[in-house]
């Protein structure tokens, strides 16, 4: 199947299926060919196969083969005018083809010619497939969890991935320091009993490997932080500042030791307080050496705590994607009235009128040849994202309310251009 679905291949699939289910549909050019040809179902699908065809009936040695081989890859005329005088003469005077069928034969060598496999390749990529198939049926969390590690530094992948988690019922929680490594990790939910995966220390934006490794290496040595004084008197590396502890605290990673808005309000109390611990470990002559700071407490001032929708922006730009929750979750009224970007994708009808709502993630903003405004909008709901494209008209009617992270509903009409979607709209409207 692998070697099949390749563009040279491909349009040998109905034959090969047909031949598959019916045996006696199976034919050879020649049956000689047999033995070669046998397990295609006497269809060319291998490179392998034309080398065998090239050595065995139009006489080539096997390096010969090969350069025939690398010419169809390259299919550079020069070279394959060639080629087809040589393996022509070759299959009447060694093979004994006749002329007719000589041509067949080279007609479905060009056609395979525009890319097929090797036998090894296909092989190598059928094993990957059915092991990766098979660790997704029987360890998904584990295989999810490689999977978005294989994939970190893509946030269009790791959405996607995300998305498929869910799908499938796994649930991807946001950083934590207590239980989180570098890369993505299996994690067993106390509550549910079930396996999660927890997002890697590594994949916060603005948070270095080497304070990461210092964390995860001291949770190894000692334990679970029990409170956020434990783990500023633990964690006490120079490389520890304020850029890295806003990073932990915004995207959850500390939401076990405190509340967002109250660490993010005491900052720099964290800090001084954090900046007296490593200087007292690091410096034993130090103002602080006798006064035992470590038994001190850190004393918060009360704050307001952080609204939901602003965390969820905090995990968006520290994470590249919404992890606890969705802004569109509290217009999920609304969004049933709306038609699903994944469904519309599937079904893209050219000018067919439709509504969605999704939350804007992004607007890029051009002028047309008249200089008027227009802008490319990328929208997305829970399911998938589409472009948009306001016209000139529609962008100045709307344009004081467009700015990313607002949701909002879209009428217009779909488009469809070498296979890209995008929607073309009429009319937009903020969701409140």
């Amino acid at each position: 199947m692998v070697a099949l679905y390749r563009p040279g291949p491909m349009a040998f699939i109905p034959d090969y299926i047909e031949r598959k289910h019916n045996p006696d549909k199976v034919k050879y050019l020649d049956d000689r060919f047999k033995e070669i040809l046998e397990q295609s179902y006497g269809i060319l699908m291998y490179q392998d196969d034309i080398m065998l065809l090239a050595v065995n009936f139009a006489g080539y040695s096997w390096g010969e083969a090969d350069k025939f081989r690398k010419a169809m890859g390259k299919k550079i005329p020069e070279i394959m005018k060639q080629q087809y005088a040589k393996f022509t003469k070759g299959c009447q005077e060694v093979g004994g083809l006749s002329e007719k069928k000589t041509q067949e034969l080279w007609e479905q060598i060009e056609t395979f010619a525009a890319y097929g496999f090797n036998k090894a390749h296909a092989a190598s990529y059928g094993l990957i497939a059915y092991l990766t198939s098979y660790f997704k049926a029987n360890y998904p969390v584990l295989y999810m969890a490689s999977v978005l590690t294989a994939e970190s530094g893509d946030v269009d992948k790791v959405a996607e991935m995300v998305s498929e988690c869910k799908r499938m019922g796994i649930n991807v929680l946001p950083p934590d320091v207590n239980e989180s490594f570098s890369d993505f990790t299996v994690i067993k939910n106390e509550e549910t009993g079930k396996e999660d995966i927890r997002f890697g220390l590594t994949t916060i934006k603005n948070f270095g490997e080497g304070i990461a490794k210092i964390i995860i290496d001291e949770r190894k040595r000692a334990g679970k932080f029990d409170s956020l004084e434990n783990f500023l008197k633990r964690v006490t590396d120079r490389s520890f500042n304020k850029r890295s502890f806003e990073a932990l605290v915004k995207c959850g990673a500390m939401d076990k030791l405190g509340e967002r808005g109250q660490m993010l309000a005491n900052l720099d109390e964290i800090l001084n307080y954090s900046k007296e611990l490593s200087r007292e470990s690091s410096d034993q002559n130090s103002l602080f050496a006798g006064s035992d700071i470590a038994a001190e407490h850190l004393k918060l001032a009360i704050s307001e705590p952080a609204p939901e929708m602003e965390k969820l922006v905090w995990e968006k730009e520290l994470l590249g994607l919404y992890v606890s929750g969705h802004p569109l979750e509290q217009f999920k009224e609304k969004l049933e009235k709306a038609a699903k970007i994944s469904d519309i994708k599937k079904d893209a009808r050219e000018g067919f009128t439709t509504i969605i709502a999704g939350h804007l993630d992004d607007i890029r903003v051009i002028r047309t040849k008249k200089g008027d405004e227009m802008a490319f909008i990328k929208i997305s709901d829970l399911t998938d994202s589409l472009e948009i494209v306001a016209f000139p008209k529609v962008f100045e009617k709307n344009k004081e309310h467009l700015e990313a992270g607002k949701c909002v509903a879209i009428k217009g009409k779909l488009s469809k251009k070498n296979d890209e979607i995008s929607l073309l709209a009429d009319a937009i409207k903020i969701l409140e």
